[in-house]
């Protein structure tokens, strides 16, 4: 693979105690995992059956019987993302065209995502696959009632991934939490990983990017169909904390031109920045309709946008899928359409910037190829 070619990356994140440490063992030593790297927190738990590649001060890499790298995430990440490229460029260690990034298990994992998607070197290197997150059945419920950091893992995944299912006594059900999950998520899959579903293929194949026909998947990446299957009359609890998450698509059929869509983000990052935990879509650009532009961000930051040679498919519309937190849904597709000319912008600006006075702020317009 070119070094011009971005390499994809995922990370696997999962609160403390949730199986994230059992499913990297399984992982690593997985015959799919071959031109894979896989950075970890610690070499201590994962079972390493390996031969030594290289091992240095600053950190050591090991080469796993299934063909996969494994190294330690010691010092900044940007380093060690950044020292393991080098090597690979320069022949050091063997190649490879994929990474995986393990978060720790208290760890929010948007700032890992905001660096490779905004880091001037990493941005250019990588691409984001996907966030895959573990959920113990055992204690999953009372893990989302008592920590916000779990609700937020659990929220931005692509993949959740259920474990100690085959722990659960023949009087627990692991229904409620799998129902409570796709009503906080419902664009993620969920996979049961004690029935063998957490493997390389299932975990791999959620990027926009699609390896094996060599083009993009917007339909299975958006997965706007999950959405419309969301449960509206679900008991809302305002001490819960994943009920102050919502996930929602606006879409529209008139085309935006770019600098009004451009002035749409600055808006609406400066109004709501933390709270908007992903967003994803597909965009009908007045200056190029026939070739919509993806963007995919997390709260305020946005990895480059991606000019598509042409529509994937039939639905030419522009389609942004959101998952929030405490962020109205009308407010979100009111603003869109006051940019696209369906309802009198002036008005809705005017309730943003009263509703934030620096919601109208200049700030780095998106660029698009």
């Amino acid at each position: 693979m070119s070094n011009d070619t971005p390499l994809a990356f995922s990370i696997l994140t999962g609160f403390l105690g949730s199986g994230k440490t059992t499913l990297l063992n399984q992982l690593v030593n997985h015959g799919d995992m071959a031109n894979t790297a896989v950075i970890i927190n610690e070499f201590g738990e994962i079972g390493l059956d390996h031969m030594l590649v290289e091992s240095a001060d600053e950190d050591i890499v090991v080469e796993m019987s299934s063909g996969c790298l494994c190294c330690t995430m010691r010092g900044d990440l940007v380093d060690t993302v950044q020292g393991l490229l080098a090597r690979r460029d320069a022949g050091e260690i063997k190649a490879f065209d994929r990474i995986v990034i393990e978060t720790t298990g208290l760890a929010d994992p948007a700032p890992v995502l905001h660096v490779a998607m905004n880091h001037p070197y990493l941005v250019h290197r990588l691409r984001l696959e996907g966030v895959w997150t573990t959920i113990d059945t055992i204690n999953g419920e009372a893990t989302l009632d008592k920590f916000a950091e779990a609700v937020k893992q659990a929220a931005v995944a692509d993949r959740i991934i259920l474990t100690k299912t085959d722990m659960l006594d023949d009087n627990q059900d692991a229904e409620p939490l799998i129902s409570r999950l796709k009503h906080l998520n419902p664009t993620a899959t969920i996979l049961n990983a004690a029935e063998g579903e957490a493997n390389p293929e299932a975990l791999f194949g959620c990027g926009l990017y699609n390896p094996q026909t060599k083009s993009n998947d917007v339909a299975q990446w958006l997965r706007t169909e999950a959405l419309e299957d969301v449960d509206v009359h679900h008991h809302h609890d305002v001490n819960r904390h994943d009920d102050h998450i919502k996930a929602f698509c606006i879409s529209h059929d008139e085309a935006i031109k770019s600098n009004d869509f451009n002035l749409f983000i600055e808006v609406l990052l400066s109004t709501y920045g933390a709270n908007l935990l992903r967003i994803k879509g597909i965009v009908k650009l007045a200056e190029q309709p026939d070739k919509p532009v993806v963007i995919h961000g997390v709260q305020h930051v946005f990895h480059p946008p991606a000019q598509l040679a042409s529509w994937p498919d039939d639905d030419h519309r522009t389609r942004i899928v959101f998952i929030t937190k405490d962020v109205d849904e009308t407010k979100l597709s009111s603003l869109l359409n006051s940019f696209i000319g369906a309802i009198d912008k002036k008005a809705v600006l005017e309730a943003f910037e009263q509703e934030n006075p620096l919601s109208l702020v200049a700030g780095t317009p998106i660029k698009y190829k």
